[in-house]
């Protein structure tokens, strides 16, 4: 996978810990990469919008987000690693573990890129 390049990719929850993933209208994910370098936004069932800025090595992703919630909380940051697996079809999974600053609470989600 050391060929692999998110840019344009663009992901959709299936899973969390944190939260129920509504699947009419999950939160959806748009990567960016250039040179290893990892961006982008998101938005959707729980999320007004969000940032995430980080680094791809191979098939591990380390990155920093930031999002409002929808419930008119405040902002809520963390960090996370994830892990880029291949779907039979092509497309890639993310399986994320982070964390929310101030809560020690480990977390998991999985994503699915969305079929182009």
């Amino acid at each position: 996978m050391t060929q692999l390049n998110l840019d344009g990719r663009r992901f959709a929850m299936v899973s969390s810990t944190a939260s129920r993933v509504d699947p009419d209208a999950p939160t959806r994910f748009l990567y960016r990469e250039a040179d290893g370098v990892i961006w982008g936004s998101y938005d959707g069932d729980t999320v007004v919008h969000g940032r995430f800025v980080g680094t791809r090595r191979h098939d591990e992703i380390e990155l920093s987000y930031v999002h409002v919630t929808k419930d008119g909380g405040s902002p809520v940051a963390g960090r996370s690693t994830s892990r880029i697996e291949p779907l039979p079809d092509g497309r890639f999974r993310l399986v994320e573990e982070f964390q929310f600053d101030g809560d020690d609470t480990p977390q998991v989600s999985v994503c699915e890129e969305l079929p182009a």
